[in-house]
């Protein structure tokens, strides 16, 4: 296994992973589209925040399940908590030291395939409708 540091753009914020990076993914759902990450999944044994956590900022939308971490002072998104499978982290890997992107294979996700739920999901927020979760 490869040890890969990584940091948020201002540096407060700095974290390693563990990994053996074998595959990349984009996502199509609302906000990875927007922020445009390039993520790598990660096992949550195998990401160490290692300075600035009081740094991270969260942001939790839809089913609240995925947690989107991002630096409060440069606002970079670092890592998520992984909505379908909660005990990974997806890692963007623009945040990685020395990371060279086009080495690994891409795979598209669907995220925009997965359910839209509540009252206060946003029209914009693509993906079938399923009220009353």
């Amino acid at each position: 296994m490869r040890n890969y540091l990584g940091s948020c753009h201002c540096g407060a914020v700095k974290f390693t992973i563990t990994a053996d990076v074998r595959e990349l993914t984009t996502c199509d759902c609302s906000i990875c589209a927007r922020k445009n990450a390039l993520m790598t999944k990660v096992s949550e044994r195998e990401l160490h925040i290692t300075e600035g956590e009081e740094f991270l900022t969260l942001y939790q939308w839809n089913t609240g399940r995925a947690k989107h971490y991002f630096c409060s002072r440069c606002g970079i998104y670092t890592f998520h908590r992984k909505r379908a499978a909660p005990d990974h982290f997806g890692v963007n890997v623009y945040c990685l030291e020395g990371f060279d992107p086009s080495l690994v294979p891409t795979r598209k996700t669907a995220g925009a395939s997965m359910s839209v739920v509540g009252a206060e999901a946003r029209e914009e927020w693509v993906g079938p409708r399923d009220e009353g979760v």
